[in-house]
């Protein structure tokens, strides 16, 4: 399912549709209200949770990506906590990405596992567990900012710059899982990605510390004689698509697929003999590269991509806020 249009309309005019659905809204907010009431187990290493307040894509994975990295850097131990949306393996499984695949994990789980271990379950207590027998010293939660079976030390709340909170409403009249006042209550900073285009961060001077970035893409090899058809199921697809606009690249399609698409092999068929008609370069991301069957993965051309901070500071900062300065 993609996303209604009306999720995207300015705050001040949410549109009839949102405000036929507000009484849904208040009863999915009160219930993510008693939810995260609740203490969860509080381990004895530092827990950081890379969330949102709303749904889809915000570019949670490569902020957990990069900030393993660096604490890796720093001589630490990180694993990374995940639900594993759409897999079916055992709370605390430990994903081998030589061995699993995304119907068994998920698919972030998949691209987490190649820097440093990742584990999955609905109830992070349970994979923090495995995760600190296994060696861990440090937890990053890939989600679950609303999840309250783990104490989190710091919590960052991920935004995308282009859409910000959209309408301001809770699901199923907006794109909330929350009310954005109680969200930022509980955050110990906020990450804006990309451009700030919906003014979210104009009056946070006594809000929790903010810390901005942009994605970047690289699509390696991609040959520059050939037409492009991209497609993507991911959170916001016209990300995807816009970044490679950025690059200087058109498309001469731009296929959207649900989040979390599993692709069938009927449906990779007709990718591939949609580029061979126009003798078209398949391009991806790298989240939907994996969901792909391992044959048609080396027919597709993978996009990479990584957070360019706005200054090196930033995600020192943040490391700081979660480990511990280094030179404590």
């Amino acid at each position: 399912m993609q996303a209604p249009a009306f999720w995207w309309n300015a705050p001040a005019h949410p549109g009839w549709a949102a405000r036929l659905l507000f009484p849904l809204s208040w009863l999915y907010a009160s219930a993510t209200a008693r939810r995260v009431r609740h203490t969860g187990w509080r381990a004895p290493v530092p827990v950081l949770c890379c969330g949102n307040i709303g749904v889809g894509g915000t570019g949670k994975t490569p902020l957990g990506l990069d900030l393993a990295q660096r604490a890796i850097a720093r001589g630490r131990r990180p694993a990374f906590l995940s639900r594993g949306y759409g897999g079916h393996r055992p709370m605390g499984t430990r994903v081998d990405p030589d061995r699993h695949t995304a119907r068994d994990t998920g698919d972030e789980p998949l691209l987490l596992a190649r820097v440093a271990p990742c584990y999955i379950g609905a109830d992070r207590a349970v994979s923090a567990r495995q995760a600190l027998r296994d060696g861990a010293d440090c937890l990053l939660m890939d989600d679950g900012f609303q999840n309250s079976t783990l104490h989190q030390d710091l919590a960052l709340v991920v935004v995308d710059g282009a859409v910000g909170f959209g309408n301001g409403q809770v699901l199923p009249a907006g794109p909330l899982r929350e009310p954005v006042h109680s969200g930022l209550a509980r955050a110990g900073g906020i990450v804006m990605i990309g451009t700030d285009r919906q003014g979210v961060l104009a009056g946070m001077e006594n809000g929790p510390p903010c810390f901005t970035a942009m994605l970047q893409q690289d699509v390696g090899n991609v040959p520059r004689d050939r037409p492009l058809i991209a497609f993507a199921g991911i959170g916001r697809p016209a990300k995807f698509f816009d970044g490679l606009a950025s690059m200087g690249l058109s498309p001469l399609r731009c296929m959207a697929f649900a989040d979390h698409h599993p692709y069938t092999r009927t449906e990779c068929r007709d990718l591939l003999a949609l580029a061979a008609q126009s003798n078209a370069c398949l391009v991806t991301t790298e989240k939907d590269t994996v969901r792909l069957p391992p044959d048609m993965r080396a027919q597709v051309t993978t996009a990479s991509v990584h957070l360019a901070w706005d200054t090196p500071a930033m995600p020192e900062r943040i490391l700081d806020l979660w480990l511990g300065r280094t030179d404590a």
